[in-house]
């Protein structure tokens, strides 16, 4: 069942469509809109004149350097998984003969 999300960023509400548990839609917009209120901090004193476009494409940014780094991390913690059952393996395997 198909449900609606709103948000709220720079006092415009934005609503979409939850195609995931609603739950889970709204973790994600929440997060979402903690990112674009941390950048909006930080970003204002540095310059008057950034807009809420520059302010949402950093949001972005980090958002998406976050899951990249999440990505290496669990990939690394695969191999690192692979490896020490492999290992694991050859040592049951060559304690049973």
């Amino acid at each position: 069942m198909e449900q609606l999300v709103t948000i709220e960023l720079f006092g415009q509400p934005y609503t979409f469509k939850a195609e995931s548990e609603i739950t889970e839609a709204k973790e994600v917009a929440e997060s979402l809109v903690k990112e674009v209120t941390r950048v909006e901090t930080q970003q204002s004193g540095k310059a008057s004149d950034i807009t809420k476009l520059a302010i949402l494409i950093l949001a972005a940014l980090n958002i998406a350097n976050e899951n990249f780094e999440l990505k290496r991390n669990y990939s690394d913690l695969l191999q690192e998984l692979s490896k020490r059952s492999a290992s694991l393996i050859r040592t049951l395997s060559a304690n049973m003969q």
